[in-house]
């Protein structure tokens, strides 16, 4: 199964549905059942001890699973988280984080899979999260 959507085709759906959050996330990579996307930190982002915080570290997780779940079934607004749990697992420094999102089963109504958050300079991945989105019927 091939990907629907490219990266730039993901940039222009994020710019269009969500204009608020697309100027904080690239698409960096589009393979079948696989995106990988950069996001930017800035000092909102940062929690006392120069780290960044969960909530920003669970909404690249969120956005890279939608992006994933979206380059296999196209452009479809309404999938929806329908689980997530994220795994802290080193502190990650007040950089750029990247996320690799990898989707483990595609079903007709339930996208299921993970992704790995690194931060720019750490070797090991800082967060693990497992997602389930819920696809619109047709």
């Amino acid at each position: 199964m091939q990907p629907q959507m490219d990266a730039p085709a993901l940039e222009r759906f994020m710019a269009e549905e969500f204009p608020q959050m697309a100027p904080r996330f690239r698409v960096t990579g589009v393979a079948p059942m696989r995106v990988n996307v950069a996001m930017t930190v800035n000092e909102a982002d940062l929690r006392p001890g120069g780290t960044v915080s969960g909530p920003t570290m669970f909404a690249l997780a969120d956005c890279a699973y939608y992006l994933a779940t979206l380059s296999m079934i196209g452009p479809k607004a309404l999938a929806v988280t329908t689980s997530c749990s994220i795994d802290f697992m080193r502190k990650p420094g007040p950089a750029g984080l990247t996320a690799e999102a990898r989707i483990l089963k595609l079903g007709r109504v339930l996208s299921v899979g993970d992704v790995l958050i690194r931060s720019e300079g750490i070797a090991e991945p800082v967060a693990r999260a497992s997602l389930t989105y819920s696809i619109p019927p047709r």
